[in-house]
């Protein structure tokens, strides 16, 4: 069996197994989930050393399924997929170290939904099928809804259904929408069908279908990031989720909506997308500061984190709708961050959670008298939040505001602002939780991190510092997938766009490379005068020409139109 396969499924096989375990046997449950998902980790290792720096998927694993249908198990990774599978297989086994005291009712059951939980997150990042991705995309929701449900807060029912509804009618868009693309790959095609999404990047489309689908995928993505104004729900489920289920929510879950608009909704519809870029820069941008200020206000530790996810993949949003390889790779670089330092952050709001039964900021104070170690992992944390030099957040935040700022000035202008609010909120609370005096009698006898938590956020620490000093091997495997999705996005696909029931119909594709001044060229796909045609070559954004005569090819010099 390939490795891709082994490291996708073997926490299925984990969970299947866990159900011949006795109900009781606490201690053993939780050892095999943690060695089983420790082992998926080292085996997702050699994912990593076996790659190659190209653009090119690899590891890939293509097996008919239902083959009339055409549907198949195809899956791969790229350097944008490759260290979004090793975020999940790194956070896993810490997230299920760290409720070896904190989940003692139903020990069996949520150690099974965890499991399934790691085989639909891989399953997503690795699929290269439409419907196989469907799949995965919709088994993430049933073992995240009953940790919600079950091991969550007195408000858990209610944020679980608001977490469901919300989830489920972006879903169910997506799957109307990939239904279109098929039947319409299919008509092109002569009848064979295929959810192949290499062969689906094909697909011609008019614009107003382009728009309608890339809005159907485009919803489903946004509420998972979550982006403004679709992001009520999180706040919801942070508060009421288990330790370990915020961990996942924030450290992975969260990125499938980026990685969503990478690997489908941009290159499936590049024409849409481009001109999606003032909506999704000004939705990104509000929600950096709305949910930097909301952030601000809150009482609740866990909420303030909650929102500051909000304003730090507002970031993400933005910088990979700039379409610049600087850009690109600070939001990809910006998901890995948010997945460590929030993840770190939640499993910290834990800590102090399981001590005192309490979150509210009001309720501590000179916690560094007493919780010293706790203190120095909770700066650390907040400071990597912040974008301290030398800490992961800045290098995605530089690189981000890097690439903005050569696509547009103003945006990198007002997201900067978001930078320091982030400041403003995380240092006040850490002031207010860790300094002054000890207000309250019950913080004197807190205890500090021990042996099992120390273990627990070590990894993340060494992490947190070394991609924040040597970035180098992540952004050198992640540059040519980076490379080849920003082309891809800017090959304006569908050049003339005409009324599909009008005489003389005319199908092109233009297919611009280069920089601007370079050239572009029109294939004609049919007879017919061309009325109207979109050019965009390598480094533009939907520019405009208009053409007329009957030639087959031509050539037109490329400009910037951003």
């Amino acid at each position: 069996m390939d490795l891709i396969t082994i490291v996708t499924f073997l926490p299925l096989a984990g969970a299947a197994a866990l159900i011949v375990f006795p109900r009781s046997a606490h201690g053993l449950i939780r050892t095999f989930s943690l060695l089983l998902t420790t082992i998926v980790f080292f085996l997702s290792l050699k994912l990593l050393f076996g790659f190659e720096t190209n653009a090119d998927m690899q590891f890939v694993k293509h097996v008919p399924w239902l083959p009339t249908l055409g549907i198949s198990y195809k899956v791969g990774i790229d350097g944008i997929s490759l260290f979004l599978v090793l975020l999940v297989t790194f956070i896993m086994p810490i997230s299920v170290l760290s409720t070896f005291e904190s989940v003692t009712k139903r020990v069996k059951e949520f150690h099974f939904c965890m499991l399934l939980l790691e085989t639909a997150m891989i399953g997503a990042f690795v699929a290269l099928d439409l419907f196989l991705f469907y799949i995965f995309w919709e088994l993430m929701l049933i073992p995240m809804y009953f940790l919600i449900g079950i091991w969550g807060g007195k408000q858990r029912i209610y944020a679980t259904v608001k977490f469901f509804i919300f989830t489920m009618v972006g879903s169910l868009l997506m799957l109307v929408a990939i239904l279109v693309l098929v039947l319409t790959f299919k008509d092109q095609n002569g009848g064979v069908m295929t959810f192949d999404l290499a062969k689906l990047y094909g697909v011609q489309l008019s614009a107003s279908t382009q728009w309608l689908l890339f809005l159907a995928f485009g919803l489903s993505f946004a509420i998972k990031v979550p982006m403004f104004p679709f992001h009520t729900w999180l706040p919801d489920a942070h508060v009421e989720a288990p330790t370990a289920g915020s961990v996942i929510l924030a450290g992975v879950l969260l990125k499938m909506g980026g990685y969503g608009f990478m690997r489908f909704a941009m290159p499936l519809f590049p024409e849409a997308a481009i001109r999606a870029i003032p909506l999704i820069v000004s939705l990104a941008i509000i929600g950096i500061i709305y949910g930097a200020l909301v952030a601000m206000v809150q009482k609740d530790v866990k909420k303030l984190v909650a929102y500051s996810s909000v304003s730090h993949l507002g970031f993400v949003m933005l910088g990979m709708f700039a379409l610049n390889t600087q850009a690109v790779e600070g939001a990809i670089y910006q998901m890995l961050n948010h997945g460590l330092s929030t993840g770190a952050l939640f499993l910290l709001v834990g800590v102090i959670y399981d001590r005192r039964h309490t979150r509210m900021i009001a309720d501590f104070g000179g916690l560094t008298k007493v919780m010293p170690v706790y203190a120095a992992v909770f700066m650390i944390v907040t400071l990597s939040s912040i974008g301290l030099p030398a800490l992961n957040g800045f290098v995605g935040e530089f690189l981000i505001l890097l690439g903005v700022f050569k696509a547009e000035p103003l945006w990198a202008v007002l997201a900067a602002s978001g930078v320091v609010l982030g400041a403003i909120y995380m240092l006040w609370m850490l002031q207010r939780v860790f300094f002054g005096p000890i207000k309250h009698a019950a913080n004197e006898t807190l205890k500090d991190l021990n042996l099992r938590e120390i273990v627990v956020f070590v990894p993340l620490i060494v992490m947190i510092v070394f991609m924040g000093v040597y970035p180098k091997p992540f952004l050198s495997r992640m540059e040519p997938a980076v490379d080849k999705f920003i082309a891809d996005v800017n090959e304006t696909r569908t050049a003339a766009i005409v009324d599909p029931d009008a005489p003389g119909l005319l199908r092109t594709s233009l297919v611009g490379h280069g920089e601007p001044g370079g050239t572009a060229t029109v294939e004609q796909a049919a007879v017919g005068n061309v009325e109207e045609a979109t050019f965009s070559g390598d480094d533009s954004i939907g520019g405009e020409r208009v053409v007329v005569g009957d030639s087959d090819t031509m050539e037109d010099e490329g400009r910037d139109e951003r």
